[in-house]
C-alpha cells in the first residue's frame, strides 16, 4: 500500500511480488477482507506503540464521502504526533451523512479508554459538531480535559445570571475569556474571539479559559491526517468498498501505513538529515511525506547502500516498538491493577 499509494485492491496487487497472476492475488486480498476479523482493541494497542510516552492529546472528528448510493461516514479519535494525528479508534456510522450523536462519541471514547485508560488522556479537542449536554457531561464526570468549539448561535450565561450572545459580549472587544459560566446548561470556561472573516471562535472546556485557544489548535492534526488518508496520501476515497465492515478493516492498514511513514520520516529528520525549512518558516516536507518517499524509493531501489539504509530504518523501528511494548505493558498493568 505504501509503495502504490493506493487502496484499490488491484493497485495493491500490482505491487505484491509473486509468480501468481494479478487476478489471483486480487482474489486473495478480497477473500482476506471478506473472512478475516480484527480485534480492534489489539489494533489500538499496536497504533499506540507509535506514539510518544505520557499523556496523549486527542482529537475527534468525522470524514465522509459518497460512492454511488453508498455514503461512507467515519467517526474517528486520533492522537497528536507532531503535526499529524495517528488514528487509535474509529467507527462507521450508519446515519448516512448526518452528524454523530452523543452516544456514538461516548461509545467510541469508552472503547479507547478501555484499552489505554483515561489517565493516559491529556485532553480531547473537537469542532462545532462535538457538543451536546450528554457528551460534555460524560467528559466532565470522567474528569477528562476537553476543549470544544461551539456554534456562534449559542448563548453564554455569566455567574451573575445574565445571558448574552457572543456578538454582544464582543461588541467593544475582539477577544474575551470567562471562568465558570454556563453554555447550554453546562458549567465551563469559555473563550470567544472575533475572526477576520466575520466569523467567531467560540470555545468551551474545563481547562483555564486563556489556554483554550492553544489547545484547540491541536485539532489541526486530524485534518492533516484526513488529507493524508485521501488526496495527499493513499486516495482512500477511491476505494470501491461499500461494506462498512470491510472499510473498517481497510482503515487498519491505512492507519498502520501512516504511522510507519511518520515514524520513518521523524527518525530521518532527527538522526540523519533535517527537513529543510522554507522561507515561510514551514517544513518543506511533512514527516509522513518524507517517510513515504524514503520507503517507496527503498522498495524500488536496488542500490546496496540504500537497501542497507532501509534495513537500518526497519531495525530501528523494531527496537522502538520493543521499548514501547515494555513501557506500555507497565502502564497497562498499573491501570488494570
Amino acid at each position: 500500500m505504501i509503495d502504490s499509494e493506493k487502496v484499490q485492491f488491484r493497485e495493491v496487487a500490482l505491487h505484491i511480488e509473486s509468480d501468481a497472476k494479478i487476478e489471483s492475488i486480487e482474489r486473495n486480498i478480497q477473500s482476506f477482507f471478506k473472512d478475516y476479523e480484527f480485534d480492534y482493541d489489539q489494533v489500538c494497542l499496536l497504533l499506540v506503540l507509535f506514539l510518544p510516552r505520557g499523556k496523549l492529546s486527542l482529537s475527534i472528528d468525522r470524514t465522509e464521502w459518497k460512492f454511488g448510493v453508498y455514503q461512507c461516514n467515519i467517526l474517528m479519535v486520533v492522537a497528536k504526533n507532531c503535526s499529524v494525528g495517528i488514528p487509535l479508534y474509529w467507527s462507521l456510522l450508519d446515519n448516512k451523512s448526518g452528524n454523530s450523536h452523543c452516544k456514538d462519541r461516548i461509545d467510541l471514547l469508552s472503547k479507547l479508554i478501555k484499552v489505554i485508560g483515561k489517565e493516559r488522556i491529556g485532553v480531547i479537542v473537537g469542532d462545532r459538531e462535538f457538543i451536546g449536554v450528554e457528551w460534555v457531561k460524560y467528559l466532565k464526570i470522567n474528569d477528562i480535559k476537553f476543549c470544544m468549539r461551539v456554534p456562534k448561535s449559542h448563548l453564554v450565561t455569566l455567574k451573575n445570571g445574565d445571558c448574552y450572545s457572543i456578538e454582544t459580549l464582543l461588541h467593544t472587544q475582539t477577544e474575551r475569556y470567562f471562568q465558570d459560566c454556563r453554555v447550554d446548561g453546562i458549567w465551563c470556561n469559555t473563550m470567544i474571539k472575533r475572526l477576520l472573516n466575520n466569523d467567531f471562535l467560540f470555545l468551551i472546556g474545563n481547562l483555564p479559559a486563556k489556554q483554550l485557544g492553544g489547545f484547540y489548535r491541536r485539532r489541526w492534526c486530524i485534518e492533516v491526517l484526513f488529507q493524508t488518508f485521501k488526496g495527499r496520501g493513499f486516495d482512500l476515497e477511491s476505494t470501491h468498498l461499500k461494506c462498512s465492515q470491510k472499510l473498517s478493516k481497510l482503515l487498519v492498514f491505512v492507519s498502520l501505513a501512516v504511522a510507519i511513514c511518520v515514524k520513518v520520516g521523524e527518525y530521518n529528520h532527527k538522526k540523519l538529515q533535517k527537513i529543510k525549512i522554507k522561507k515561510n518558516g514551514r517544513q518543506a516536507n511533512s514527516f509522513f511525506r518524507k517517510g513515504s518517499d524514503i520507503l517507496r524509493r527503498g522498495l524500488k531501489n536496488t542500490n546496496h547502500n540504500f537497501v542497507h539504509l532501509c534495513t537500518e530504518y526497519i531495525k530501528t523501528m523494531i527496537r522502538w516498538i520493543d521499548i514501547q511494548i515494555s513501557y506500555n505493558q507497565v502502564v497497562m498493568k498499573n491501570l488494570w491493577v
